[in-house]
C-alpha cells in the first residue's frame, strides 16, 4: 500500500520537464509518537481566518490561518486516549499504541495532503532512522469536504477512516466510501431533527443559509426534502464561505432583509458563518429566529454578547454531551516548558495565559513587544471553558473514535473481545492490514465506561440521538443550554422533547411566527398564488356546502344531511321538508278535503232522502249513490299526501288514488251508457234498453274497477311506492317524498283512469243534444271536460314542482277534478230539489 500511495504522490507532482520529482515534506507542525500499531489524526488546529473583507471586486480577500482552541482540544483528547489505552492492561495488552497528527488548516486540498503523507509515513521518513510502522487507521476530518477528499482517495486503498465531526449524507455512500466511519450522526438523521423542530413550533416560511462546500449544500438539500413532506416553504437559500469576497455576504445579508421570513436555519460550519453573523451584526439585524446546525450552535467564537444581540435564543441540535473527569488534569499538564518542541503548545499558553514563553534556545526579536511569561505560570486554577470537561460533544467523539480503534485492533489481533479471560495473541502485528482494521471495526460493539454504546451500523454510523440546545445569556456570558431531546428508535421513528416553557426567543417570550400568507380565517380555504410556494395564497370563500375551520387547509363538504352556515365554518342540519298539516297549504288543502268529503256525504244523505223524486229517479240512484261514495274517498285521499311520508302512506296514496278514481269514472262511465241507451230506446224496436239494466250497470263498474285494482295489486308486490330523500331540489332542505317505485306503474295507473275518461266524455259527447229538460249527458260532457283539462295540465305541473310542491300539485288535481264532478252533475239536481221544486215532476223531466 505504501509504494501505491508513493506512486500516487509522483504522480501528483509529476512535471512534464523534468518528469517525476519528490513531493517534500508536509510543511506543518505535527504530534508524532512513535508505537507498535500507528494511527493517524487530521485536525483543522489552524483555520483561514479572513483578514479584510473591504474590497468589493471580485479578488479574495486576504486570509491567514489562525490558530483555533476548540480544535486544538480534539487533538489532545486523542492524545489522552491513546495514553489511556496504553495504561490499560485489559485493552490491548503489552501494544503500544503510537500516532501521527497532522493540521488540515480545515483545506480539502491541505487535508488530501496530510492523508497521503500520512498513508504513505513520508513524513517520519529519515534517512538516519529506522521506518516507522505504517498506520492502520485514520481519524479524520472534521469538515465534510476534507472527509470526502480524504475518504476518496484513502478508500480504494481500504484505509479505515472514522470522522469525529463531518455530518455530510453523502459520506454514507459504501459504494463510494467502503471504508468511511464516524461517531457522529450523519446529517441524513440532523435533517430529520430539524424538520421536526421547524414542524413542531409551526413555522410554514423559513429562509436558510448554506455553506458551498459538501457539508452545507447535501445539508440543505436533505432539509429540504424533509420539509416538503410537511407543507414547509423555504423563501430562499444564501450561500456563503469563509473566502467570500465582501460583496458577496452583502448579498445574502440584503436577502435576509427583504425577506419577510422570521426564521432562518443556517446550515454552516462556524468558520463559514461567523463573518455574515459580523455583518448582521453591524447592520443591526434583529427579530430572527436562527436554527443552527450542529456546527456552530456550540462554537465558542460566535458564542459572544456582542454575536448575541443579533442571534440570542438560536435553536440548534449536537450531539449528546458527556463527561470525561480525568481529561482536565491532562489538559491542565500542558504546558511548553515540559516539551518545548510540543507543536502548537506555544500558542495555546500565549492565549491561556496571557504571555510568551520564554524557551531554552528561542530567539526573540527586539521589536516584539509581547508580554514575557516569568516561567510560574500555571493553568490548574483556570476558569478557562477549554478546560470544562463535563460537556464534551466533539471532544467525545474524537474519544470514541480512538476507542472504537483500540477494540477494533484487539479483536483483530487477539481474535476475541475486550474482556475475555484467555488473552493470546492469534496476529502478528506486521501482518496487520487496513482492510482487515475495517472489517473489525464493522463488527465492533461494546459499551464503554461511561455507559455509552458505540457500534456503527451497514453504512458506517453511530446511533443517533441529538440534544436541543438554546442560546441564552446568563450573568453577561452567552450559555449553551440543553433543553431537551431527540431520538431516532431502531424502526426508524423518532421522538423530540422540548422544554418550551424554558426558551429564550430571539423575538421575546412567545413563539415566533413566520408565515408567507396569514393562515385562513373560518370559512375560508387556500387559493395557491400563481408562481409562488405553496405556503403563500389568497384565502377565499368556501363553496356553498363545504366548510373550513381555523387548521383546514381546504374546503370540507358537509355530509349529506349537513348544510354549510352562513359563515361556512359549521355544517348544519337541513331543514326537513315535506307537506305538513300544521303549515298553511297542508291546512288549507286538508280543510278543501275535508269540505269536498262533507259534501259529498251531504249530497248522499239528500239523494236517500229524494229517491222518489223524479229528478232522482232519472238520474239513476244506484249509480249516483257509487259516485257519490267514490267521490267521498276521493276527497279524502288527499289526507294521505299530507304529513311525513311512511311505508304505508306512501303504498297507500297511490294505489288508494287509482282505484277510488276508477270506482269513480267506472260510475260515471255506467251513467252515460245508461244516457246513451235511453236516447237510443226511443227509437221504435230498439230493445238495448232491457239489455242494460242495473245488472249490466254493476258489472261494467264492477269490472272496470277489478282492472285498476289488479294494476295496483301488482304494483304493490313488484316494485312498491316506498319513501325518499332528495337532496337535489334544494341546497338547505332535505327533501321527504314517495318515490313511485315503478315510474310505468304510476303512469299506468294514470293512463287508465285517462282512457275510462276519454270514453265516457265521448260517449256523452255523442248525447249531449238529447231532446229533453233534464240532458243529464251535457252535465257529464262538462264535468269530464274539466276532469281531462285538470290531469292533462297535471303532468307538467308535476313533473317541474320542487319539493314538497309535487305533492301540493297532485292534491289540487285531486281535489279539482273531484269537486268537477261533484258540482257539474250534482249540483244541477240539487238546485232543482231545494230551489226549483216545480220542475222535480215526471213530466218536466221528460
Amino acid at each position: 500500500m505504501k509504494r501505491g500511495i508513493i506512486l500516487f504522490l509522483c504522480i501528483l507532482t509529476m512535471n512534464t520537464v523534468s518528469g517525476c520529482e519528490s513531493f517534500g515534506r508536509f510543511d506543518m507542525p505535527s504530534f508524532f509518537k512513535e508505537g507498535d500499531i500507528m494511527i493517524g489524526g487530521i485536525f483543522p488546529i489552524l483555520i483561514k481566518e479572513i483578514l479584510s473583507t473591504s474590497t468589493f471586486d471580485k479578488e479574495p480577500p486576504k486570509v491567514q490561518c489562525e490558530f483555533d482552541l476548540r480544535v486544538f482540544r480534539w487533538t489532545q483528547a486523542m492524545l489522552f486516549a491513546i495514553e489511556e489505552i496504553n495504561n490499560d492492561p485489559a485493552l490491548l495488552p503489552n501494544i503500544s499504541l503510537g500516532y501521527s497528527i497532522l493540521n488540515s488548516c480545515a483545506s480539502p486540498t491541505n487535508a488530501l495532503r496530510a492523508a497521503l503523507t500520512l498513508a504513505s509515513g513520508a513524513e517520519e521518513v529519515d534517512v538516519s532512522s529506522h521506518c516507522p510502522p505504517a498506520i492502520s487507521a485514520l481519524i479524520a476530518e472534521s469538515g465534510s469536504s476534507q472527509s470526502i477528499a480524504v475518504a476518496g482517495i484513502l478508500g480504494p486503498f481500504h484505509m479505515p477512516i472514522i470522522s469525529y465531526f463531518s455530518t455530510c449524507a453523502c459520506l454514507s455512500d459504501r459504494t463510494k466510501y467502503p471504508t468511511f466511519f464516524r461517531t457522529i450522526p450523519s446529517d441524513y438523521f440532523q435533517a430529520k431533527a430539524l424538520a421536526s423542530l421547524v414542524k413542531h413550533f409551526g413555522w410554514q416560511w423559513i429562509g436558510a443559509i448554506q455553506s458551498d462546500n459538501d457539508y452545507g449544500r447535501n445539508g440543505i438539500l436533505a432539509f429540504k426534502e424533509e420539509v416538503e413532506k410537511f407543507g414547509i416553504c423555504i423563501a430562499f437559500v444564501g450561500t456563503i464561505l469563509r473566502t467570500y469576497t465582501k460583496d458577496r455576504f452583502l448579498k445574502v445579508v440584503e436577502i435576509i432583509k427583504q425577506s419577510t421570513v422570521k426564521v432562518i436555519l443556517a446550515f454552516v460550519p462556524e468558520g463559514d458563518f461567523y463573518p455574515l453573523m459580523k455583518e448582521i451584526v453591524n447592520q443591526n439585524i434583529t427579530g430572527i429566529q436562527w436554527i443552527a446546525s450542529e456546527a456552530w450552535i456550540t462554537a465558542s467564537r460566535p458564542s459572544t454578547p456582542e454575536i448575541y444581540t443579533a442571534f440570542g435564543g438560536a435553536l440548534g441540535f449536537v450531539v449528546q454531551k458527556m463527561a470525561i473527569p480525568n481529561f482536565k488534569h491532562f489538559l491542565t499538564s500542558i504546558s511548553p516548558y515540559t516539551d518545548p518542541h510540543a507543536p502548537f503548545v506555544k500558542d495555546f499558553w500565549e492565549i491561556m495565559v496571557g504571555c510568551m514563553p520564554v524557551l531554552p534556545g528561542a530567539r526573540t526579536s527586539t521589536d516584539d513587544t509581547t508580554k514575557r511569561c516569568t516561567g510560574n505560570e500555571t493553568l490548574m486554577n483556570s476558569d478557562h471553558v477549554f478546560f470544562n470537561v463535563t460537556e464534551l460533544r466533539v471532544t467525545y467523539n474524537v474519544y470514541k473514535a480512538v476507542y472504537a480503534i483500540a477494540h477494533a485492533l484487539h479483536q483483530l489481533v487477539f481474535c476475541q473481545p475486550v474482556g475475555a479471560q484467555t488473552i493470546k495473541q492469534c496476529l502478528n502485528l506486521s501482518e496487520i492490514q487496513p482492510k482487515e482494521v475495517s472489517k473489525s471495526l464493522q463488527r465492533v460493539n461494546f459499551t464503554n465506561q461511561f455507559g455509552d454504546e458505540v457500534f456503527f451500523d451497514e453504512n458506517g454510523n453511530p446511533p443517533a440521538s441529538y440534544d436541543v440546545i438554546n442560546w441564552q445569556l446568563i450573568n453577561g456570558k452567552v450559555q449553551h443550554v440543553t433543553l431537551g431531546h431527540f431520538a431516532f428508535a431502531a424502526n426508524g421513528n423518532y421522538k423530540l422533547n422540548v422544554q418550551e416553557e424554558k426558551i429564550v426567543w430571539r423575538t421575546g417570550k412567545t413563539v415566533p411566527t413566520s408565515l408567507c400568507s396569514n393562515v385562513c380565517p373560518s370559512g375560508t380555504r387556500k387559493a395557491q398564488i400563481n408562481g409562488k410556494p405553496i405556503c403563500c395564497f389568497h384565502c377565499v370563500s368556501c363553496a356553498d356546502g363545504t366548510i373550513a375551520n381555523s387548521t383546514a387547509a381546504d374546503c370540507t363538504p358537509c355530509p349529506k344531511e349537513y348544510w354549510s352556515n352562513e359563515r361556512k365554518d359549521d355544517c348544519i342540519p337541513r331543514t326537513i321538508e315535506f307537506l305538513k298539516y300544521h303549515e298553511p297549504m297542508g291546512i288549507a288543502l286538508t280543510l278543501v278535503s275535508l269540505l269536498g268529503a262533507s259534501l259529498s256525504l251531504a249530497t248522499m244523505v239528500v239523494f236517500i232522502n229524494y229517491r222518489e223524486t223524479p229528478v232522482i229517479k232519472a238520474s239513476n240512484f244506484e249509480l249516483s249513490s257509487f259516485l257519490l261514495f267514490s267521490l267521498f274517498l276521493c276527497f279524502l285521499c288527499p289526507l294521505t299526501f299530507i304529513g311525513m311520508p311512511t311505508v304505508w302512506t306512501c303504498m297507500l296514496r297511490h294505489t288508494a288514488f287509482g282505484v277510488t278514481f276508477a270506482l269513480c269514472i267506472s260510475c260515471v262511465l255506467g251513467k252515460t251508457i245508461v244516457v246513451v241507451t235511453a236516447f237510443k230506446a226511443t227509437f221504435p224496436g230498439n230493445k238495448i234498453t232491457g239489455q242494460f239494466g242495473h245488472a249490466q250497470q254493476r258489472i261494467i263498474v264492477c269490472s272496470c274497477t277489478l282492472i285498476q285494482l289488479i294494476t295496483c295489486v301488482l304494483w304493490l308486490t313488484l316494485s312498491p311506492p316506498y319513501p325518499h330523500t332528495l337532496f337535489t331540489y334544494s341546497n338547505r332542505m332535505i327533501v321527504l317524498e314517495c318515490n313511485t317505485g315503478s315510474e310505468f306503474a304510476f303512469y299506468a295507473v294514470l293512463g287508465y283512469i285517462g282512457i275510462l275518461a276519454i270514453i265516457c266524455l265521448i260517449l256523452a259527447f255523442m248525447a249531449r243534444k238529447l231532446p229533453d229538460n233534464f240532458n243529464e249527458a251535457k252535465l257529464i260532457t262538462f264535468s269530464l271536460l274539466i276532469f281531462c283539462a285538470v290531469w292533462i295540465t297535471f303532468i307538467p305541473a308535476y313533473i317541474s314542482s320542487p319539493g314538497k310542491f309535487t305533492v301540493a300539485v297532485e292534491i289540487f288535481a285531486i281535489l279539482s277534478s273531484a269537486f268537477g264532478l261533484l258540482i257539474c252533475i250534482f249540483a244541477p239536481k240539487c238546485y232543482i230539489i231545494f230551489l226549483k221544486p216545480e220542475k222535480n215532476t215526471k213530466k218536466w223531466v221528460m
